[in-house]
């Protein structure tokens, strides 16, 4: 009786685990007004570095892009990697942004929807989901700003 109960709570537990969409921040502690911002060449959606850039400086910083090795003026600067995905309609698949002080890592925002699934709210436009790693990573310049802390309801 016992193991006819734990078989399909069981079965339940392991699917409900495998759609999952995490994402994880890890501030800038301190304020920033400027960032250079690394293009990367190998994300392959043309509205991403635009969008990224966009929403930085709607946080109050100013921002440089470079292409290629980093300039000597870059103390600080964003790294970044994404991918997409087709399930049904194209979907943000993964985003990782690292943010460098003198090459040292001072934050990092990760979205995974890798494990997503039959999760629907993978789909959607990718500056939503974007604007959930952005605003927490860079609350402090928003702060400093005087702008609000998050713009994320805005987004949805």
């Amino acid at each position: 009786m016992f193991h006819c109960r734990f078989v399909p709570l069981t079965a339940v537990a392991l699917l409900a685990s495998a759609c999952s969409i995490s994402t994880t921040v890890k501030p800038v502690e301190k304020p920033l007004t400027s960032l250079c911002l690394h293009y990367n060449n190998d994300v392959l959606m043309d509205g991403f570095h635009p969008e990224l850039e966009a929403q930085i400086q709607s946080a109050g910083i100013r921002t440089q892009t470079y292409k290629g090795p980093r300039p000597a003026d870059c103390e600080t600067y964003v790294e970044y990697t994404a991918s997409w995905r087709w399930d049904l309609a194209m979907f943000l698949r993964y985003a990782q942004l690292r943010v460098f002080e003198s090459n040292r890592l001072i934050g990092e925002a990760t979205y995974d929807a890798r494990y997503g699934g039959g999760r629907p709210d993978k789909f959607g436009p990718t500056a939503g989901k974007l604007r959930k790693l952005t605003d927490p990573l860079f609350a402090a310049s928003r702060v400093a700003a005087g702008l609000p802390a998050t713009t994320v309801a805005e987004a949805e």
